[in-house]
């Protein structure tokens, strides 16, 4: 039967529960076990599909088309193990399905209640579309104390009672602060946020201490004499110098020991291999590139977490430090590019929405395209490339997205404005847009000779979107005039996937989003032909 590991916070949000879980996921698996990670959310959107990356950061997007917190990219990460949507719930999602039970009248006529209807439903996704795992992580989101998290926190306590405890363990993570002017580490926050776990029921099994330096033996002992716990279960979990030295960190503090412990379970010590090979590449690389990001929303760089992490995997399959400029896209509406960009071996231009911006992508596209400096273009990125070539290259100089209103030669629209006239789409009021895009895995064929076909060594491949405007191929000829070359295509031919510029040294731009699908120990091929690129740039300046 699948073993349940649930993961909590206290004292403060954002210490590293995702990291945390999918650092004892690759542990657990590196011993030997089958692991499923999954995250449990307690704000009230059924999804973070329509909240603003300001507020939420990255929406990370399955196989199956679920939007989903970013710490699944974690997950996928360090584990390999692809995330459904049905690794991720919201308080939101859980009271819907509820409140949808209760108009079928399923509940027949009880009063419904969260003890025991939310509280069941969400035992029931806990549970839900398990097969053979040997361990199911659950991180359970916010910090402890919170009035949203209460369901969830009862939910996971119910389950231990019902299991018992020889199936159910309990980490919290809490933080250690060190307090300079007296010059020591306090742990009466990770008291009270033990006993804020223990007034719902909750006793931790294992405590994950962030901290900026060690914790000494004396702390440790008073930690786990005031939590109720064994002092060889309260792990330090110190800050390191990448996040994928934190397995092996975990490890030497005897981590995956204490869940092994707890469960009964002997297996052999973990296979670490291939992640002290990562944690060496990045710790002693045999160059440096410098990648400049041109993006929106760059004032909280979680927006883009899956998207960094993608370029430095292409760095450490080149064995390079990659070193990322963020740039707000504004400001090349105002300044020149020049100043900004010149210094850089790579151009990046990720996804985003809405107008605000775009007029600098477009401008970092045409410097990129113009110098010769290796290009990526990604989702919105893709389409500003389009816009770029066909104003500039092909003479059309009216050429828009009708995502920023009506105009004269939209190169990039919603599918349904090409049959309807290009007129601009009117959505309803009343209209949902969570979950309104093009979602989820799509294959995409991929042009003989091309660039890309090279880079994959696949004539099929299949990507991850999110996204509600294409590339106008009504427009095809007229730009592959320029040079400019469709080199992927969905399988009906109908949407483009891919273009390049095969003359160039390295100019791509994708619709989908392939940061997505890379990995530490398997970095994606665009990734690291990009770094590839931005290598061979830096020797030519």
């Amino acid at each position: 039967m699948t073993r349940f590991i649930f993961i909590t916070g206290g004292v403060v949000s954002s210490l590293g529960k995702g990291l945390a879980s999918a650092a004892l996921g690759a542990l657990l698996q590196a011993r030997g076990f089958k692991v499923r990670l999954r995250k449990l959310d307690p704000y009230l959107n059924v999804d973070p599909g329509t909240m603003s990356p300001y507020q939420h950061g990255e929406v990370y997007v399955t196989d199956d088309g679920g939007e989903t917190d970013l710490d699944l990219g974690h997950y996928e990460r360090f584990t390999g193990v692809a995330s459904r949507k049905s690794d991720n719930i919201t308080t939101g999602r859980i009271y819907s399905n509820v409140i949808a039970r209760e108009r079928r009248g399923d509940y027949l006529g009880a009063t419904v209640q969260v003890i025991p209807h939310v509280t069941d439903a969400i035992k029931e996704f806990i549970r839900s579309d398990l097969t053979d795992e040997d361990f199911c992580l659950c991180e359970i989101g916010g910090t402890v104390g919170d009035i949203e998290s209460l369901p969830f926190l009862e939910a996971i306590r119910q389950m231990a009672n019902e299991l018992g405890r020889s199936q159910v363990m309990f980490v919290h993570l809490t933080l250690v602060p060190y307090i300079p002017s007296a010059g020591e580490l306090k742990t009466k926050p990770t008291q009270h946020s033990v006993k804020e776990l223990l007034s719902v029921g909750i006793q931790p099994d294992m405590l994950m201490c962030r901290c900026d330096r060690e914790i000494p033996e004396s702390e440790r002992r008073k930690i786990a004499l005031f939590c109720n716990v064994p002092t060889d279960a309260v792990i330090p979990a110190l800050d390191v110098d990448s996040i994928y030295q934190v397995p092996i960190s975990y490890h030497q503090q005897g981590m995956d020991d204490v869940v092994c412990r707890h469960f009964g379970v002997d297996a052999p010590p973990p296979d670490l291999k291939r992640w002290s090979t990562i944690a060496e590449r990045i710790r002693q690389p045999e160059g440096e590139v410098t990648i400049a990001v041109v993006g929106k929303y760059i004032s909280l760089l979680d927006s883009y977490k899956s998207l960094a992490e993608a370029l430095y995997h292409g760095g450490i399959a080149n064995n390079v430090r990659v070193r990322l400029n963020w740039i707000d896209s504004q400001i090349f509406e105002r300044e020149d590019v020049v100043s900004h960009l010149e210094p850089c071996h790579g151009i990046l231009v990720p996804g985003g929405f809405g107008e605000r911006g775009s007029e600098g992508k477009v401008e970092a596209v045409r410097f990129a395209r113009e110098r010769r400096v290796p290009y990526f273009g990604i989702c919105f990125g893709m389409q500003m490339a389009v816009i770029e070539v066909a104003r500039h290259l092909a003479g059309m100089t009216e050429a828009s997205s009708t995502e920023f209103g009506p105009c004269e030669m939209p190169v990039v629209g919603l599918m349904t404005e090409w049959t309807r006239g290009n007129s601009v789409e009117k959505r309803d009021h009343g209209g949902d847009l969570g979950g309104s895009m093009r979602l989820g895995a799509y294959e995409c064929l991929l042009k003989p000779g091309s660039r890309v076909r090279e880079i994959y060594g696949a004539d099929r491949i299949s990507e991850r979107h999110r996204h509600r405007y294409e590339v106008n191929l009504d427009y095809r000829a007229d730009l592959e005039k320029t040079g400019l070359s469709f080199s992927g295509l969905s399988p009906d031919g109908i949407l483009p996937e891919i273009v390049e510029l095969p003359d160039h040294p390295w100019f791509v731009g994708v619709q989908f989003h392939p940061e997505l699908k890379s990995k530490p120990f398997d970095p994606h091929p665009l990734f690291t032909s990009f770094i590839a690129a931005a290598v061979r740039q830096s020797r030519l300046v």
